[in-house]
């Protein structure tokens, strides 16, 4: 049996402390790695369907046979390893905000999505993904404006429940026209919420997008002994 607690990183930044811990779950008799922002839960081993869902989702409906993907965080890492499975992915480029949480991945502390910074279809990049997808010189400043086949989007919890106020601007007619404008013709945006869905946010993805929808991803939450749901949203760029 693990040890029944052990704090595996972390570090300051201008949003709170970002820590991984592991602990060991006597109902599930597992390990359950857990990320916390001060004292906010942001991502648990524990419910990881509805993060593979994203990649799954959002690339099932995205055309081409060498895709270019970004990702919007990089978490614990299973919306990019869901990603990795289709054999369609060139190139994988995770846009996370904490080098920290790069850390962990570089030193495979996370035995579920151990090697995938090693993976040489992925790039993980330290970067502001909001800064970067409302900006003019894109994802790749060495190439400013290039565009992907997808953008898979996994940060907040919802478009109403930010991590930070900084973040809101993205959930505008003028974000996601800007991140419209990253993608090629045909592409996909699809983002992950934690809330049921909103026709407020729908409805402002059809201004934007077309395809437009709002899948409710169910399962089982061994907390609660019962069943939770988590939104994915999926649109297509004209």
């Amino acid at each position: 049996m693990s040890a029944h607690f052990e704090e595996l990183g972390w570090q300051p930044t201008p949003m709170g402390v970002i820590s991984l811990r592991r602990r060991f779950d006597l109902t599930m008799r597992a390990d359950v790695y857990e990320v916390k922002l001060d004292d906010e839960y942001v991502m648990s081993s524990l419910f990881t369907v509805a993060e593979r869902e994203l990649a799954r989702l959002g690339l099932e409906r995205t055309p081409g046979s060498a895709l270019n993907v970004i990702i919007g965080g990089l978490g614990l890492g299973y919306t990019a390893r869901e990603a990795l499975k289709c054999p369609r992915i060139r190139t994988l480029t995770v846009i996370e905000y904490s080098d920290a949480v790069i850390d962990w991945h570089q030193r495979d502390l996370l035995p579920d999505t151990a090697g995938l910074a090693a993976d040489s279809r992925v790039a993980l990049v330290c970067a502001d993904f909001f800064t970067a997808a409302t900006d003019s010189v894109g994802f790749d400043p060495q190439q400013p404006g290039r565009t992907y086949d997808a953008i898979l989007l996994d940060i907040d919890h919802s478009p109403r429940h930010l991590l930070h106020h900084t973040h809101a601007d993205f959930y505008t007619c003028e974000g996601l026209r800007a991140a419209s404008a990253l993608l090629v013709p045909g592409g996909t945006f699809a983002m992950w919420s934690d809330d049921a869905p909103v026709d407020e946010f729908t409805c402002l993805l059809e201004t934007v997008f077309t395809d437009v929808e709002a899948q409710r991803i169910w399962f089982d939450n061994p907390l609660t002994r019962g069943r939770s749901a988590a939104t994915i949203y999926l649109a297509t760029r004209p």
